[in-house]
Parts: C-alpha cells; sequence; structure tokens
C-alpha cells in the first residue's frame, strides 16, 4: 500500500534512503533449489531459449530451467508461443522494458531498484532512491513506464504485477506490491490511469492491487474529490473501479458509523 497521503496538491510526498541490505535474499536462495540444474550463479546446463518479445521485437536469451520458474513459460515451451526446431518463444504482445523485469526476477528474486532493508530505520526502502526533503518523489528511480495504448506513463510497478500475474508468479506480485507501497510523488492522472490498467488486467478475484488503489484513493480523498481529473475519469466510466470504490466508500462510511454507535448510538 502506499504508505502517505498527498502533502500538496495532485502529489504525494516522502522522503528515501538507500539502505545495504537486500531484503530478497532468501527468496533468491528458494529460487536456486527450485532448479533442476546447479544454482543460479553457477555454469546453468539446460538449453536456451530465445524469446521474441514485443510488436518490434527485442530478442532475449534464457535457460530453459529458469523460465520453468513460471507455470506460463512451462506450458508455452509445450504449446503454440513456442518454435521447438529454433528453440524459440515469440512474444509480441509483451513490453520488452517490463519482461526485462521479468527475467531479473527469475534469475536473481528481485528487479531493479532492489527492495532493501535499513537496520537503522527498521522499515524497507528502495536501492539508490534519494531523500529528497520537501519535495517527495524517488530520488533518481524512474516510477514509471510507458505502455503503448495506455494513453499515457503507468506505474512501472502496477505493470510488473499484472505481468506476473499472467506469467503465475505469486512471489513476483507481492514484492512488486510491496515496492509500490514504497512510491511517492505520484500525481492522481497517473495512479487513476494505472487503476483502470489494474483493472484491465488482472481477474475480478484479484484481492490485492485492486484493493490497494481502492485504499489509496479513500485515503486521499480530499486531493481527489478536488482533482478535475478525477470528476472526467469518473463521468467517462466504463470501469467496475469506480463502482468498487463506491462500495469501499460505502464500508468505510458504516464502520465510522459502527464506530459512533458503540459510543452514543444512533444512525444514518
Amino acid at each position: 500500500m502506499f504508505m502517505r497521503s498527498f502533502h500538496s496538491k495532485d502529489r504525494v510526498g516522502k522522503s528515501i534512503k538507500p539502505s545495504k541490505r537486500s531484503f530478497r535474499e532468501d527468496q533468491k536462495l528458494k529460487l536456486q533449489q527450485k532448479l533442476d540444474s546447479p544454482p543460479v550463479g553457477s555454469t546453468l546446463t539446460s538449453p536456451i531459449i530465445t524469446l521474441v518479445v514485443g510488436c518490434e521485437p527485442r530478442i532475449f536469451a534464457a535457460h530453459e530451467d529458469v523460465l520453468s520458474l513460471s507455470p506460463f513459460f512451462t506450458a508455452a515451451l509445450k504449446g503454440q508461443f513456442y518454435e521447438s526446431v529454433a528453440k524459440r518463444v515469440v512474444l509480441p504482445d509483451e513490453d520488452p522494458q517490463i519482461f526485462s523485469c521479468i527475467l531479473e526476477y527469475l534469475y536473481k528474486g528481485d528487479y531493479y531498484p532492489r527492495l532493501l532493508f535499513n537496520k537503522r530505520r527498521a522499515s524497507f526502502e528502495l536501492e539508490d532512491a534519494q531523500d529528497l526533503q520537501n519535495l517527495g518523489g524517488r530520488g533518481s528511480i524512474e516510477s514509471t513506464v510507458e505502455i503503448p495504448g495506455a494513453g499515457g506513463v503507468l506505474l512501472k510497478d502496477t505493470v510488473i504485477y499484472c505481468a506476473a500475474e499472467r506469467y503465475g508468479l505469486d512471489e513476483l506480485k507481492r514484492l512488486a506490491l510491496r515496492k509500490q507501497g514504497l512510491q511517492s510523488g505520484i500525481t492522481v492522472d497517473v495512479i487513476l490511469r494505472s487503476a483502470r490498467f489494474a483493472y484491465d488486467n488482472t481477474p475480478d478475484s484479484d484481492s490485492k492491487l485492486r484493493a490497494h488503489y481502492l485504499a489509496l484513493i479513500i485515503r486521499s480523498r480530499k486531493t481527489f474529490k478536488r482533482s478535475g481529473t478525477m470528476q472526467m475519469e469518473m463521468e467517462i466510466g466504463g470501469s467496475k473501479l469506480f463502482f468498487d470504490l463506491f462500495v469501499a466508500m460505502c464500508n468505510h462510511v458504516d464502520d465510522i458509523v459502527d464506530i459512533g454507535n458503540n459510543r452514543s448510538p444512533k444512525t444514518i
């Protein structure tokens, strides 16, 4: 979840400092133990698979054992996406920048910027983030990515979460959501665009990323209710996001009423 509300109009602000210890070291060991061939970091012996990614194709290469950590690729290596003679998988609808993060995660248990634990503060932070006093933001770390057809930039961790959903990587989904909770300095239009993308690319059963956006909007409602972008998005509609937001707001009001009734019985 986002950890702070907006500090100025249409923005969320929070300071971030780098730290030394990686939260994902244990996950890297778990991933290594799942490989049938030698652990990551040694010479892998499984076949090299060529991956052709994007509408303007970029070429990637990865070990079959590493790709097989994903149920999607386990099936793809036997199905319609796989050209067995050339040992090639074609993914025309995937974004190369996002796919690069997926491969980095499969090999290392994390993707840049890594999630680090700051012992002094006893909190998680992002690698290479700067402490920008009174300015918010993530320092030198780019928090957004441009995806063709999205209508503008999106939060990178949201796009990675949705990719992890497709590839059956539940631990990556948890990691992306945790990183997104450290985001700051994000404008209303990017949040709403990313929320729409999340709703379009996750199943209705998703209880994490969608809830994350609903909670963020409710928590920062004073900013969103002043936003012309929010008004325009709601008038356009076309997304289950706004009905879910209505239900979540009703539940929030009900909780407040219940607390009040416990002190002095009354109803709305």
